[in-house]
């Protein structure tokens, strides 16, 4: 396996535990948050989804948002089919650039985003965006742990 089949073998199996631990939450419970200030489960699970937009689209732009409008802006926020159903377009693209890379593009493309005073290559920005849905998984564990919700067994 090259670097490039290993970057997107890890996506895709990030993606599957996160998509078994969001199908097994129950409808009723998807407006749930620890406090105040926190997002719901659907929240969150739409910040997943919609941030992997953004994080491919700041690679596109090596960096720049410029006027970013995210196609999730003004969308109601439904079931986990539905939210799975929308960001699949997005996800295909995402995965489609992956796979167009060179694996020397993961260290020669540098993604520099000035207005947080990041530089990284390209290799180190695909790993944090995994280590972004990862996180939230973790997070979303310890939302159903929290809340008394059945967690799904997404470790097999």
């Amino acid at each position: 396996m090259n670097a490039i089949e290993i970057i997107l073998l890890n996506f895709a199996e990030i993606r599957r535990r996160s998509i078994k631990l969001w199908s097994g939450i129950p409808n009723e419970h998807l407006n749930w948050k620890p406090d105040d200030n926190a997002f719901t489960i659907i929240e969150m699970i739409r910040h997943v989804l919609e941030g992997e937009h953004l994080f491919h689209k700041i690679i596109e732009n090596r960096g720049n948002l410029g006027n970013y409008q995210s196609p999730w802006n003004g969308l109601k926020y439904s079931h986990v089919e539905n939210e799975l159903e929308f960001a699949e377009r997005y996800r295909t693209d995402f995965l489609k650039m992956i796979n167009g890379l060179d694996d020397s593009d993961l260290q020669n493309i540098s993604i520099e985003r000035k207005e947080v005073g990041q530089s990284k290559t390209l290799g180190d920005y695909l790993n944090r965006i995994a280590y972004h849905e990862s996180v939230h998984t973790g997070q979303m564990l310890d939302y159903l742990r929290t809340a008394g919700i059945q967690r799904p067994k997404i470790w097999d």
